[in-house]
């Protein structure tokens, strides 16, 4: 593991390959799983004043689920704010596009310029799960067999999980931290820790 502030990072987001291939998995990310997406305090409160701004981009289906249960709900296993869900199958904000690939119907509106929130961080983060200690967050990275084929795509193109999340890291922890992560993956690069 490396340290960067307060924030440790598992070596495997350093040195594991993965690249999303939506072409193969048709994003299922979105659809599989026993629960939503999770969110932060501030996503739930972000969510819920800027749903009027991104509802135009989702299904019938997935607004039904919203005004039925909130535009966010609490998970039944750890009690955290998660996405709502829509039957029990896929996120409420899930769209498919003409090749049945779903998509983000909070994105779509975000690279409309219709909202400033451009999805939920963990989704972004994804394959990397962040959780928040006492002392310290952990930086994970997340193996899941429905994101086979990225793994598969990570090593032929030979992208590391940490830059295959760059902008997500740095929206969530900022250029200069993404900065000392690359730093300390190089030294430990030449210390031989990665191979």
């Amino acid at each position: 593991m490396v340290q960067i502030d307060d924030k440790i990072v598992s070596l495997d987001v350093l040195k594991e390959e993965f690249t999303c291939n939506l072409s193969a998995c048709k994003g299922a990310c979105c659809v599989e799983g026993d629960s939503g997406a999770p969110l932060t305090a501030e996503e739930v409160d972000l969510i819920e004043k800027e749903y009027p701004n991104f509802k135009h981009q989702l299904r019938a289906e997935g607004i039904e689920a919203v005004e039925a249960q909130g535009t966010s709900v609490k998970d039944e296993w750890d009690g955290e704010s998660v996405t709502p869900l829509r039957d029990g199958k896929e996120c409420a904000y899930t769209v498919f596009d003409e090749q049945n690939m779903a998509l983000c119907g909070i994105e779509l509106a975000w690279k409309e310029g219709k909202t400033s929130f451009r999805k939920p961080i963990s989704c972004h983060l994804y394959p990397i799960r962040t959780k928040r200690y006492k002392e310290f967050e952990a930086v994970n990275y997340e193996r899941w067999n429905i994101c086979s084929d990225a793994c598969t795509l990570g090593k032929e193109l030979k992208v590391p999980v940490y830059k295959f999340a760059k902008d997500a890291l740095i929206r969530k922890y900022g250029e200069s931290w993404y900065n000392a992560l690359e730093d300390a993956t190089t030294e430990l690069q030449k210390m031989g820790h990665l191979d």
